[in-house]
């Protein structure tokens, strides 16, 4: 991830309008906002999983994810499972790693892409 062309700003993200990504199972509520240059741009959400999403795809887009609350449970295409709670993060490269994401008791996430 290389960031340029983005000035500082602030980002109240309770102001940001939600959009509805429907799961395997529940949903998920992105608050998303770009940064930088249009052909390079990073991807900043505000992520909140319902209690019970499972992803419905496998993703190998590289993430710094932050979890705020709740769980989510990652697994890697080799069958590695991951547990994150509240203070935890994963980084991972684009192509590295495919992983899905579930979330049982629910999550509230911050990811940059």
């Amino acid at each position: 991830m290389r960031m340029s062309e983005i000035a500082f700003n602030t980002v109240d993200w309770s102001t940001v309008e939600p959009t509805r990504h429907a799961g395997d199972v529940g949903h998920a509520l992105w608050r998303t906002q770009h940064f930088g240059p249009a052909d390079n741009p990073i991807r900043v959400r505000m992520v909140e999983y319902v209690p019970g999403y499972v992803s419905d795809h496998w993703c190998s887009k590289g993430h710094v994810l932050f979890c705020l609350d709740g769980e989510l449970e990652t697994t890697l295409a080799d069958g590695r499972v991951f547990l994150l709670k509240p203070g935890m993060s994963y980084q991972v490269a684009d192509n590295a790693e495919a992983h899905r994401s579930r979330a049982p008791k629910g999550a509230r996430l911050f990811i940059v892409d």
